[in-house]
Protein backbone atom coordinates (compact mmCIF):
# COMPACT_ATOMS: atom_id res chain seq x y z
CA UNK A 1 0.00 0.00 0.00
CA UNK A 2 1.14 3.81 -1.01
CA UNK A 3 1.20 6.14 1.91
CA UNK A 4 -1.29 8.43 2.36
CA UNK A 5 1.24 10.95 1.57
CA UNK A 6 -0.64 14.08 3.87
CA UNK A 7 2.84 14.86 5.21
CA UNK A 8 3.70 15.90 1.64
CA UNK A 9 0.93 17.87 1.20
CA UNK A 10 1.04 20.59 3.51
CA UNK A 11 4.25 21.40 3.79
CA UNK A 12 3.18 23.61 0.20
CA UNK A 13 -0.11 24.58 1.52
CA UNK A 14 1.77 26.39 4.88
CA UNK A 15 4.31 27.96 2.70
CA UNK A 16 1.59 29.59 0.06
CA UNK A 17 -0.50 30.58 3.32
CA UNK A 18 1.99 33.05 4.45
CA UNK A 19 2.12 35.14 0.87
CA UNK A 20 -1.72 35.30 0.31
CA UNK A 21 -2.27 36.76 4.38
CA UNK A 22 0.80 38.94 4.35
CA UNK A 23 -0.68 40.50 0.91
CA UNK A 24 -3.86 40.57 2.62
CA UNK A 25 -2.82 42.35 4.88
CA UNK A 26 -0.65 44.32 2.66
CA UNK A 27 -3.67 45.42 0.93
CA UNK A 28 -5.81 45.89 4.12
CA UNK A 29 -2.81 48.37 5.14
CA UNK A 30 -3.54 50.22 1.27
CA UNK A 31 -7.38 50.27 1.56
CA UNK A 32 -7.05 52.05 5.18
CA UNK A 33 -4.24 54.95 3.54
CA UNK A 34 -6.44 55.54 1.00
CA UNK A 35 -9.48 56.33 3.36
CA UNK A 36 -7.12 58.94 4.31
CA UNK A 37 -7.12 60.70 0.66
CA UNK A 38 -3.05 61.32 0.96
CA UNK A 39 -3.42 64.38 -2.06
CA UNK A 40 -5.70 66.00 -0.06
CA UNK A 41 -3.94 65.44 2.94
CA UNK A 42 -0.61 67.00 1.06
CA UNK A 43 -2.32 70.17 0.42
CA UNK A 44 -3.86 70.45 3.58
CA UNK A 45 -0.41 70.36 5.13
CA UNK A 46 1.31 72.65 2.46
CA UNK A 47 -1.66 75.33 3.35
CA UNK A 48 -1.02 74.67 7.29
CA UNK A 49 2.53 75.05 6.95
CA UNK A 50 2.64 78.28 4.92
CA UNK A 51 0.26 79.65 7.06
CA UNK A 52 2.54 78.48 9.99
CA UNK A 53 5.30 80.22 8.39
CA UNK A 54 3.72 84.04 7.61
CA UNK A 55 2.22 83.78 11.18
CA UNK A 56 5.75 82.91 13.30
CA UNK A 57 7.29 85.59 14.41
CA UNK A 58 10.05 83.53 16.18
CA UNK A 59 10.39 81.73 19.14
CA UNK A 60 8.53 78.50 18.26
CA UNK A 61 10.53 76.81 15.41
CA UNK A 62 10.56 74.01 13.21
CA UNK A 63 9.65 71.56 15.64
CA UNK A 64 6.57 73.07 16.97
CA UNK A 65 5.72 73.38 13.60
CA UNK A 66 6.19 69.30 12.88
CA UNK A 67 3.83 69.06 16.10
CA UNK A 68 1.04 70.99 14.53
CA UNK A 69 1.23 69.17 10.91
CA UNK A 70 1.40 65.71 12.44
CA UNK A 71 -1.82 66.69 14.55
CA UNK A 72 -3.70 68.55 11.18
CA UNK A 73 -2.66 65.11 8.80
CA UNK A 74 -3.86 62.96 11.68
CA UNK A 75 -7.33 64.89 12.09
CA UNK A 76 -7.92 65.43 8.14
CA UNK A 77 -6.96 61.77 7.74
CA UNK A 78 -9.56 60.47 9.89
CA UNK A 79 -12.00 63.00 9.02
CA UNK A 80 -11.74 62.12 5.49
CA UNK A 81 -12.13 58.29 6.16
CA UNK A 82 -15.30 59.39 8.29
CA UNK A 83 -16.98 61.23 5.65
CA UNK A 84 -16.33 57.96 3.14
CA UNK A 85 -18.09 55.99 6.26
CA UNK A 86 -21.32 57.97 5.76
CA UNK A 87 -21.22 58.27 2.41
CA UNK A 88 -20.64 54.83 1.46
CA UNK A 89 -24.24 54.45 0.11
CA UNK A 90 -24.07 57.03 -2.31
CA UNK A 91 -20.37 56.16 -2.93
CA UNK A 92 -21.84 52.61 -4.35
CA UNK A 93 -23.76 54.88 -6.79
CA UNK A 94 -21.45 56.85 -8.33
CA UNK A 95 -18.76 55.33 -11.26
CA UNK A 96 -15.67 57.75 -9.67
CA UNK A 97 -16.22 56.47 -6.07
CA UNK A 98 -17.66 52.75 -6.51
CA UNK A 99 -14.23 51.11 -5.84
CA UNK A 100 -13.50 53.15 -2.88
CA UNK A 101 -13.00 50.76 0.25
CA UNK A 102 -15.86 50.10 1.44
CA UNK A 103 -18.63 50.67 -1.26
CA UNK A 104 -15.61 47.75 -3.04
CA UNK A 105 -16.17 45.52 -0.53
CA UNK A 106 -12.31 45.26 1.18
CA UNK A 107 -12.95 46.66 4.25
CA UNK A 108 -15.94 46.61 6.83
CA UNK A 109 -17.85 50.36 7.56
CA UNK A 110 -17.61 49.55 11.35
CA UNK A 111 -13.67 49.42 10.99
CA UNK A 112 -13.93 52.46 8.83
CA UNK A 113 -15.28 54.33 11.27
CA UNK A 114 -13.31 53.06 14.42
CA UNK A 115 -10.37 53.78 12.33
CA UNK A 116 -11.71 57.46 11.10
CA UNK A 117 -13.14 58.14 14.43
CA UNK A 118 -9.65 57.23 16.11
CA UNK A 119 -7.40 59.25 14.14
CA UNK A 120 -9.71 62.27 14.39
CA UNK A 121 -9.60 62.30 18.06
CA UNK A 122 -5.90 61.25 17.79
CA UNK A 123 -5.42 64.53 15.66
CA UNK A 124 -7.14 66.94 18.20
CA UNK A 125 -6.27 65.67 21.19
CA UNK A 126 -2.65 65.76 20.05
CA UNK A 127 -2.67 69.45 19.12
CA UNK A 128 -4.83 70.09 22.36
CA UNK A 129 -1.88 68.89 24.39
CA UNK A 130 1.21 69.42 22.22
CA UNK A 131 0.57 72.50 20.31
CA UNK A 132 -1.92 74.45 21.92
CA UNK A 133 -5.51 74.53 22.57
CA UNK A 134 -6.33 77.40 19.98
CA UNK A 135 -5.35 75.19 16.84
CA UNK A 136 -7.51 72.22 18.71
CA UNK A 137 -10.16 74.31 18.22
CA UNK A 138 -9.68 75.70 15.15
CA UNK A 139 -9.13 71.83 14.10
CA UNK A 140 -12.73 70.34 15.78
CA UNK A 141 -14.62 73.10 14.20
CA UNK A 142 -13.58 71.96 10.82
CA UNK A 143 -14.44 68.65 11.33
CA UNK A 144 -17.79 69.24 12.96
CA UNK A 145 -18.73 71.22 9.71
CA UNK A 146 -17.31 68.96 7.37
CA UNK A 147 -19.14 65.82 8.90
CA UNK A 148 -21.96 67.21 10.70
CA UNK A 149 -23.07 69.76 8.56
CA UNK A 150 -21.65 69.82 5.01
CA UNK A 151 -21.78 66.08 4.28
CA UNK A 152 -25.83 65.62 5.04
CA UNK A 153 -26.11 68.92 3.44
CA UNK A 154 -24.93 67.61 0.03
CA UNK A 155 -28.27 65.75 -0.22
CA UNK A 156 -30.31 68.45 0.31
CA UNK A 157 -29.23 71.53 -1.42
CA UNK A 158 -26.01 73.37 -3.17
CA UNK A 159 -25.38 75.67 -0.79
CA UNK A 160 -23.55 72.99 1.34
CA UNK A 161 -20.70 73.24 -1.32
CA UNK A 162 -20.44 77.16 0.74
CA UNK A 163 -19.98 75.03 4.19
CA UNK A 164 -17.52 72.41 2.31
CA UNK A 165 -15.40 75.97 1.21
CA UNK A 166 -15.69 77.05 4.81
CA UNK A 167 -14.26 74.07 6.24
CA UNK A 168 -11.52 73.55 3.59
CA UNK A 169 -10.36 77.05 4.14
CA UNK A 170 -9.67 76.63 7.43
CA UNK A 171 -6.51 74.20 7.90
CA UNK A 172 -4.61 77.79 7.41
CA UNK A 173 -6.10 79.10 10.30
CA UNK A 174 -5.49 75.96 12.41
CA UNK A 175 -1.27 76.86 11.12
CA UNK A 176 -1.87 80.61 11.87
CA UNK A 177 -2.64 80.64 15.20
CA UNK A 178 -0.16 77.77 16.08
CA UNK A 179 2.36 79.75 14.88
CA UNK A 180 0.64 83.26 16.31
CA UNK A 181 -1.60 82.40 19.13
CA UNK A 182 -4.31 84.45 18.02
CA UNK A 183 -5.98 84.89 14.84
CA UNK A 184 -5.48 88.15 13.43
CA UNK A 185 -5.82 89.89 9.89
CA UNK A 186 -3.39 87.69 8.33
CA UNK A 187 -5.21 84.55 9.11
CA UNK A 188 -8.54 85.87 8.25
CA UNK A 189 -6.57 86.68 4.74
CA UNK A 190 -5.39 83.21 4.24
CA UNK A 191 -9.04 82.18 4.77
CA UNK A 192 -10.46 83.75 2.29
CA UNK A 193 -8.12 83.29 0.02
CA UNK A 194 -8.46 79.19 0.24
CA UNK A 195 -12.28 79.79 0.54
CA UNK A 196 -12.90 81.25 -2.73
CA UNK A 197 -10.22 79.37 -4.14
CA UNK A 198 -12.63 76.16 -3.83
CA UNK A 199 -15.47 77.84 -6.04
CA UNK A 200 -14.15 77.46 -9.24
CA UNK A 201 -12.39 74.37 -8.36
CA UNK A 202 -15.20 72.56 -6.46
CA UNK A 203 -17.75 73.58 -9.01
CA UNK A 204 -15.79 72.68 -11.89
CA UNK A 205 -15.36 69.20 -11.13
CA UNK A 206 -19.13 69.04 -10.11
CA UNK A 207 -19.94 69.74 -13.79
CA UNK A 208 -17.63 66.65 -15.02
CA UNK A 209 -19.43 64.50 -12.69
CA UNK A 210 -22.72 65.85 -13.15
CA UNK A 211 -24.25 62.59 -13.85
CA UNK A 212 -22.59 60.69 -10.78
CA UNK A 213 -24.07 63.18 -8.56
CA UNK A 214 -27.33 62.81 -10.06
CA UNK A 215 -27.24 59.23 -9.41
CA UNK A 216 -26.35 59.61 -6.32
CA UNK A 217 -28.99 62.37 -4.90
CA UNK A 218 -26.55 64.89 -4.48
CA UNK A 219 -27.45 68.03 -4.97
CA UNK A 220 -24.33 70.55 -6.15
CA UNK A 221 -25.26 73.19 -8.24
CA UNK A 222 -24.88 71.67 -11.52
CA UNK A 223 -27.13 68.99 -11.21
CA UNK A 224 -30.10 71.62 -10.41
CA UNK A 225 -28.62 74.63 -12.41
CA UNK A 226 -28.91 72.09 -15.84
CA UNK A 227 -28.52 75.29 -18.33
CA UNK A 228 -24.98 75.95 -16.25
CA UNK A 229 -25.96 80.04 -16.25
CA UNK A 230 -25.73 80.13 -12.63
CA UNK A 231 -22.78 77.38 -12.25
CA UNK A 232 -20.75 79.18 -15.07
CA UNK A 233 -21.13 82.84 -13.48
CA UNK A 234 -20.14 81.87 -9.63
CA UNK A 235 -17.38 80.30 -11.19
CA UNK A 236 -15.99 83.09 -13.01
CA UNK A 237 -17.15 85.65 -10.03
CA UNK A 238 -15.13 83.21 -7.31
CA UNK A 239 -11.98 83.10 -9.62
CA UNK A 240 -12.12 87.18 -9.98
CA UNK A 241 -12.87 87.38 -6.22
CA UNK A 242 -9.89 85.16 -5.24
CA UNK A 243 -8.06 87.40 -8.08
CA UNK A 244 -8.59 90.30 -5.95
CA UNK A 245 -7.95 88.58 -2.17
CA UNK A 246 -4.18 86.91 -3.44
CA UNK A 247 -3.13 90.23 -3.97
CA UNK A 248 -3.47 91.73 -0.40
CA UNK A 249 -1.14 89.70 1.62
CA UNK A 250 1.57 91.98 -0.20
CA UNK A 251 -0.75 95.13 0.51
CA UNK A 252 -1.08 94.51 4.47
CA UNK A 253 3.00 93.84 4.38
CA UNK A 254 2.73 90.16 4.90
CA UNK A 255 4.44 89.14 1.26
CA UNK A 256 6.98 91.08 -1.17
CA UNK A 257 6.35 92.35 -4.44
CA UNK A 258 8.10 89.38 -6.14
CA UNK A 259 4.67 86.92 -4.36
CA UNK A 260 2.16 90.32 -5.90
CA UNK A 261 3.45 89.72 -9.24
CA UNK A 262 3.38 85.89 -9.21
CA UNK A 263 -0.74 86.47 -7.73
CA UNK A 264 -1.21 88.43 -10.62
CA UNK A 265 -0.10 85.98 -12.84
CA UNK A 266 -1.54 82.98 -10.95
CA UNK A 267 -4.38 85.01 -10.60
CA UNK A 268 -5.17 85.96 -14.48
CA UNK A 269 -4.33 82.44 -15.87
CA UNK A 270 -7.28 80.56 -13.61
CA UNK A 271 -9.91 83.48 -14.79
CA UNK A 272 -8.96 82.90 -17.77
CA UNK A 273 -9.87 79.22 -17.41
CA UNK A 274 -13.04 79.86 -16.08
CA UNK A 275 -14.11 82.61 -18.39
CA UNK A 276 -13.17 80.08 -21.33
CA UNK A 277 -15.37 78.00 -19.99
CA UNK A 278 -18.46 79.88 -19.33
CA UNK A 279 -18.11 80.46 -23.06
CA UNK A 280 -17.78 77.18 -24.30
CA UNK A 281 -19.41 75.01 -21.55
CA UNK A 282 -17.77 72.11 -22.41
CA UNK A 283 -15.89 69.25 -20.99
CA UNK A 284 -12.45 69.66 -22.14
CA UNK A 285 -12.75 73.59 -20.62
CA UNK A 286 -14.09 71.77 -17.46
CA UNK A 287 -11.32 69.86 -16.42
CA UNK A 288 -8.60 73.10 -17.73
CA UNK A 289 -10.57 74.28 -15.12
CA UNK A 290 -9.20 71.71 -12.67
CA UNK A 291 -6.24 71.61 -13.81
CA UNK A 292 -5.55 75.17 -13.60
CA UNK A 293 -6.87 75.40 -9.74
CA UNK A 294 -5.29 72.44 -8.73
CA UNK A 295 -1.73 74.25 -10.19
CA UNK A 296 -2.97 77.50 -8.89
CA UNK A 297 -3.10 76.62 -4.83
CA UNK A 298 0.18 75.03 -4.01
CA UNK A 299 2.33 77.82 -6.30
CA UNK A 300 0.73 80.50 -5.05
CA UNK A 301 1.32 79.47 -1.32
CA UNK A 302 5.12 78.24 -2.53
CA UNK A 303 5.20 81.83 -3.76
CA UNK A 304 3.97 83.40 -0.34
CA UNK A 305 6.60 81.29 1.17
CA UNK A 306 9.10 82.61 -0.44
CA UNK A 307 8.74 86.02 -0.62
CA UNK A 308 7.51 86.20 2.80
CA UNK A 309 8.22 89.79 4.29
CA UNK A 310 7.74 91.63 7.92
CA UNK A 311 4.36 92.95 8.64
CA UNK A 312 1.15 91.60 10.04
Amino acid sequence: MRPSGSGVVAAPLKATTAPVASSLASRRVVDFLVLTKPRVVSMILVTTAVAYYLGSVGGRGWVHLLHTLAGTALAAGGSLALNQFLERDSDALMWRTRDRPIPGGRLAPNDVLLFGALASSLGVGYLAVVVGPLPAAVTLVTAILYLGVYTPLKQLTPLSTLVGAIAGALPPVTGWVAARGELGLGGVVLFLIVFFWQIPHTLAIAGLYRADYARAGIRVLPVVDPDGDSTERQMVMGSLVLWVMSLVPTLMTLTGWIYFLGAVVLGAALLACTVAHARSRSLVSARRVVLASVLYLPLLFASMALDKAGGA
